[in-house]
């Protein structure tokens, strides 16, 4: 069963993400939110497996409230979808590299809106990488903002490390990378996973963002 909570400041829009979840078999609603703060407040005692974000809301943004969720939060963290209605929204951008699983957007129909609450609740890292990728390398040029920080180096990743991020950061899945290198899609996992403990970085999403501001992948490379 996938515990979710529903974070929208918009009451309708909230209630349908609610109905829908509620009749899905393998799914139950957690809580739902109508702004940041209340968000982090019901993550913490509810501590649901997913969160649905929306991530334009007046006061705590659901960039500001998943960072703080993501801070907060005991092993296991909740895996955060952002919801947006702009599929080239910046703010997706920020939340990305925030540690935000992945996005969908607001006009997604039912059975894509499963599907990634279902991808995501069952440990994938990045839902639709390939729409991702196009997101980071629209805003992966610009300059961090005052109090960002820099990138994590990668210098500390092996060459089949940095391999397995830049086919990643290039939209590709875990089975065409295992096809690419001719290696296993465990083996992968296990490259992927030790790339982000070492760049202490919380998802696969994150990972992309770092390719790209590292100057790993630039934006509007070719995919392999």
């Amino acid at each position: 069963m996938i515990r979710v909570l529903v974070v929208d400041d918009q009451f309708l829009i909230r209630a349908g993400l609610v109905g829908l979840l509620r009749a899905a078999p393998g799914i139950e609603v957690a809580g739902e939110a109508g702004d940041g703060a209340e968000a982090v407040r019901l993550a913490a005692a509810t501590r649901p497996d997913v969160i649905l974000m929306d991530i334009r809301m007046p006061g705590t943004t659901g960039i500001e409230a998943t960072r703080r969720i993501l801070a907060e939060a005991p092993d296991p963290a909740p895996r955060i979808l952002i919801l947006t209605t702009f599929d080239l929204d910046e703010y997706v951008y920020q939340a990305l590299r925030a540690g935000a699983a992945g996005f969908l957007l607001k006009d997604s129909g039912p059975e894509r809106l499963l599907a990634a609450v279902a991808a995501v609740g069952g440990g994938d890292g990045l839902f639709a990488p390939s729409v991702t990728r196009r997101l980071v390398e629209a805003f992966a040029s610009r300059a961090a903002r005052p109090g960002d920080g820099p990138p994590p180096e990668i210098g500390a990743l092996t060459a089949r490390e940095t391999e397995v991020l830049r086919l990643t950061a290039c939209g590709m899945s875990n089975l065409e990378i295992a096809d690419q290198l001719f290696i296993s899609e465990a083996t992968v996992k296990t490259h992927l996973n030790r790339t982000m403990s070492k760049l202490d970085l919380d998802s696969r999403a994150q990972a992309v963002v770092v390719a790209y501001e590292t100057g790993l992948v630039t934006p509007g490379g070719a995919r392999p």
